[in-house]
């Protein structure tokens, strides 16, 4: 660890940081690398496709991206995303890949060190975030192309690694991977700090600069606990004058809130799956693994359990056909594994005869109650109640981000505070073209908490708070 770094995570009076990122996944890989003085130009040789998009870059020609009028360039795009800065960068990227194309980026980068501003990563894990949580041979839900970070495509990295991409899509592993080597090979180890759990950020009255006048944003104090290389753990408290929660949402599994739920055999993550079938608790003469939810993650759990010829009772509360549920929404071609869950869950319903052994579906059943003896109570659409004999249970209904840490846990700054935080339904209220809190000058939100919810699109929100803390700078006084 730099001695910048041990200085500022002590507990002694430094000058306070301009930049805390907390959250070491894509969003906050990306925002360290803008904010080391990498610097996004458009190419003088390069057109872009979009007739609009290119005449407006054409204005302002050796003008960086960061300097430009965000708002101005991503006006009149349209995309898979909501956020208007989040279509631009990726139209800047990737300019015609929703059209199929693999056209090169327009954008070329600069390593311009003078524009860099002190910041620093905090994250539990290694650079990657969750990534590293994820069971390795898992493959990606969106093309490994848009998985990668600016200036190093996956496919480009796989291939020095000697690695290939299966239909289009990468494992889990491979990204994991990738992210690590990407804060290596851009220089940005000196920025963050793994093993770091924040525990509180509080924050005060805006204050004094050198002449006397106030500074723009508040104070900062951020505590929490670090685990060292020995393992022992270290309390750190730092200020900053700018604080990016870039945490994502899988901190917090969702929750049944039914009878049982808490006895030991419940699980909410996929690696207990995979724990109890090297300790051979679960084994294909076992009772089933009981697998609740109908998302992406419950679909991973049923291909890991078929994968091992383990019993899976897999129960969800929608309709197979309804037209909400992923399966429906994903194409075939590109996605065989899952459309292939999606009709085991139709053709292997308790209401016919099974044609795939060991595999029952319970479509729109409710799970009513744990016991310990391991049976599991469920009700079905017409008001009838089932028993099953389970020998684990695994509940994957998604997860919420937990921002314990924040007062309040941030649900006031949500953008209906009076709901629960989501990132789906009820993210961070955020400017759009800086990412900035509407409720707190200086606090900034990126990724899934600002509802961007792909690694493709998250890196427009790091571009929109790299772009608004650059100007911040300029406006400090010498």
């Amino acid at each position: 660890m730099s001695n910048w770094r041990k200085d500022h995570l002590g507990t002694s009076a430094s000058e306070p940081l301009p930049v805390l990122i907390i959250g070491n996944g894509p969003s906050g890989i990306c925002l360290s690398y803008l904010l080391s003085g990498y610097t996004p130009y458009v190419r003088l040789d390069a057109v872009h496709p979009h007739p609009l998009l290119q005449r407006k870059l054409a204005e302002a020609p050796g003008v960086s991206i960061l300097d430009q009028d965000l708002d101005y360039l991503s006006e009149g795009l349209e995309g898979r995303s909501q956020s208007p800065v989040a279509l631009l960068f990726d139209a800047l990227l990737r300019p015609d890949t929703d059209f199929g194309g693999n056209m090169e980026s327009v954008l070329t980068w600069k390593h311009q060190k003078e524009r860099a501003i002190p910041h620093m990563v905090l994250g539990r894990n290694l650079p990657g975030g969750a990534w590293h949580s994820i069971e390795g041979s898992m493959v990606t839900l969106s093309q490994g192309q848009w998985m990668g970070l600016p200036d190093l495509q996956v496919k480009e990295w796989m291939c020095r690694k000697r690695r290939g991409l299966r239909n289009s899509r990468a494992t889990a592993g491979d990204i994991a991977h990738y992210y690590r080597d990407y804060v290596t090979k851009k220089g940005l180890d000196h920025n963050f700090v793994s093993g770091a759990v924040v525990t509180a950020v509080e924050w005060g009255t805006p204050v004094s600069g050198g002449s006397g006048a106030p500074a723009p944003s508040p104070l900062f104090q951020v505590s929490g606990v670090l685990t060292t290389e020995d393992q022992s753990q270290q309390p750190f408290s730092l200020c900053a004058r700018n604080v990016v929660l870039a945490t994502g949402t899988s901190d917090s599994p969702a929750r049944l809130g039914i009878p049982g739920e808490a006895l030991p055999f419940v699980h909410y993550e996929l690696s207990a799956l995979e724990a109890a079938t090297r300790a051979g608790t679960v084994t294909p003469a076992s009772d089933p693994v009981l697998i609740v939810g109908a998302g992406l993650s419950a679909a991973d759990a049923v291909l890991y359990a078929r994968h091992y010829n383990i019993p899976v009772i897999h129960a969800f509360r929608r309709s197979v056909d309804d037209p909400g549920l992923v399966f429906n929404q994903l194409p075939k071609m590109l996605y065989p594994e899952y459309h292939k869950v999606h009709q085991m869950m139709r053709e292997q319903s308790i209401l016919s005869p099974s044609p795939y052994e060991g595999y029952r579906s319970l479509p729109e059943h409710q799970l009513l109650l744990l016991k310990e003896d391991r049976q599991a109570v469920f009700r079905d659409a017409q008001g009838l109640q089932k028993v099953f004999g389970v020998a684990l249970v695994l509940v994957l209904i998604g997860s919420h981000p937990d921002l314990s840490f924040l007062p309040g846990a941030g649900t006031n700054l949500a953008v209906d505070p009076d709901l629960p935080l989501s990132a789906k339904r009820n993210p961070i209220d955020v400017d759009p073209f800086t990412y900035q809190s509407t409720q707190q000058e200086g606090l900034y939100a990126v990724g899934p908490l600002a509802g961007d919810n792909f690694v493709r699109f998250v890196q427009g929100g790091a571009l929109a708070v790299a772009s608004s803390l650059l100007r911040k700078e300029a406006r400090k006084p010498p």
